[in-house]
């Protein structure tokens, strides 16, 4: 259980000002939170327990690679202006 010594080291070493009319609520919410903190520790975390990746039964959420067929180069060059060999030039950053 944490006490009023501890609610003031804690304030202290935070850089925080405590009104001592809230001490006693402070204790109060540092040992509930405190107390969560050891029940997400006590988990079960053994080897028997299921895996979470397999708590869905997905075995291989991968796919096989779809080859699709491209558009024509040419067909896409054909509406822009200057491109050449397959390839479309690009300005330099602040070029004109």
């Amino acid at each position: 259980m944490i006490g009023k010594d501890d609610i003031l080291k804690i304030a202290k070493l935070a850089k925080l000002s405590i009104d001592e009319s809230k001490i006693d609520e402070l204790t109060k919410d540092m040992d509930e939170i405190i107390e969560f903190a050891n029940t997400i520790n006590t988990a079960v975390t053994d080897a028997e327990s299921e895996d979470f990746d397999e708590i869905n039964n997905i075995v291989n959420a991968f796919h096989q690679d779809e080859i699709l067929e491209s558009y024509d180069r040419e067909l896409i060059l054909k509406n822009r202006e200057g491109g050449l060999d397959g390839y479309f030039f690009v300005k330099r950053r602040g070029e004109k």
